[in-house]
């Protein structure tokens, strides 16, 4: 069997290119034929309306290997990436870790923010983190969302990550006989080390853990106004930040700014692990307003620590309140919860250990297995035969 991997870039950075990595090389460890082929050519000095088409028309390029990729027996890529292949006679996999749909819907305008977030984010503005409450148009983002649907509706098969993606699938009118739900997976290094019960801190604290971003839309959907707000209503706990963000005013006020607390941006991911297996029995806060799948989540799971998140990507699925950790709705809701696991050391350690059992469920052989069986099942299925009305 031979997959085509459509990548956006070579370089590392986002949660779809660890994913897509890890898919490839496990595939390769499996038997499976895979080679990655990235665009070359984009569109330059877009206006910033036209930022959507610059993406999407850049994966035009890949064309120009047509030959080659032909000679694969799938091609997938991330979400929209494999439009070009659409009209050939090779089928298309699309994986969505999350939909620009969701991104849309639930990253609010500054003036719809909560209450105290609101007040969070108009000081990161007058204070110069933030250069915009808003970003200026969402055009190119609704270009996407369009492209995606169209990808997923006459794809041969569309990955959901979560229980959530897939949802949003069928709400932009995707066959649900052609989705499966393959949850993401953490890369072997997260589980080769467990923590045991002699690393569980006695001097407990808060951590975030991924992705921020750098502009106002971005910092929205990820909820730095939230963590912030969080943050500042515990200022004698020891508070630790691993980011990843191209910001460096956020980096710089997140430190000056909130007591007790180190900020750690852009450190290599491998290095991770070994930097929150001392905090076993912290709380890992996330306050995202949206994600398809969070593999922060899971990677913060698997050393111990104990998730206070809102219901976004696998989070309700695989989080069960009191027994592996909160998913809370409001941000008076994460404080008390915070308050709550603080208290009480019996409850934090049940808590750790058992969110580091439900890690141990996310390992890479698994989603290996997952993929296999999906490339059998569409292969034999005609190029076509399951296009979405």
């Amino acid at each position: 069997m031979k997959i085509a991997f459509i990548h956006n870039e070579k370089r590392l950075g986002t949660g779809a290119h660890y994913i897509n990595d890890l898919m490839s090389q496990k595939l390769k460890q499996a038997g499976v034929i895979t080679k990655n082929f990235y665009p070359s050519v984009s569109l330059v000095e877009a206006p910033i309306h036209m930022g959507g088409l610059r993406n999407i028309l850049f994966f035009y390029s890949l064309l120009e290997k047509r030959r080659e990729i032909m000679k694969f027996d799938f091609v997938q890529g991330t979400s929209y990436t494999a439009l070009p292949f659409l009209a050939y006679p090779i089928p298309v996999v699309s994986h969505f870790g999350s939909t620009t749909i969701g991104f849309l819907k639930n990253t609010p305008l500054a003036k719809d923010l909560e209450a105290e977030c609101k007040k969070v984010w108009q000081n990161l503005k007058t204070e110069g983190v933030i250069k915009e409450l808003n970003i200026k148009t969402r055009r190119p983002l609704r270009d996407i969302a369009d492209i995606e649907g169209y990808v997923a509706r006459n794809a041969e098969a569309v990955i959901a990550t979560s229980e959530k993606v897939r949802q949003e699938l069928l709400s932009i009118g995707v066959c649900d006989s052609k989705i499966y739900l393959i949850h993401n997976a953490i890369e072997d290094y997260w589980l080769e080390n467990e923590p045991t019960v002699k690393d569980f801190v006695s001097n407990p604290g808060l951590v975030f853990l991924g992705r921020l971003g750098g502009d106002s839309f971005t910092l929205k959907l990820k909820g730095l106004d939230r963590l912030v707000h969080l943050f500042q209503k515990f200022p004698n706990i020891p508070k630790n930040t691993f980011c990843i963000t191209n910001n460096k005013r956020i980096t710089s006020w997140l430190t000056e700014r909130i007591p007790n607390h180190k900020v750690l941006a852009n450190t290599t991911k491998d290095k991770l692990p070994g930097l929150l297996k001392p905090l076993k029995g912290s709380i890992l806060f996330i306050p995202s307003r949206y994600e398809g799948f969070s593999l922060s989540l899971i990677e913060g799971m698997s050393q111990g620590l104990v998730p206070v998140i809102y219901s976004v990507g696998v989070a309700p699925e695989i989080i069960k309140n009191g027994e592996n950790g909160f998913v809370v709705s409001s941000q008076d809701e994460a404080a008390k919860r915070v308050e709550e696991i603080l208290a009480d050391e019996k409850l934090r350690l049940k808590l750790s250990n058992q969110a580091q059992e439900t890690a141990a469920n996310f390992s890479s052989d698994k989603i290996v297995k997952d993929l296999i069986k999906l490339y059998t099942k569409v292969k034999k299925v005609p190029k076509g035969s399951l296009i979405c009305g």
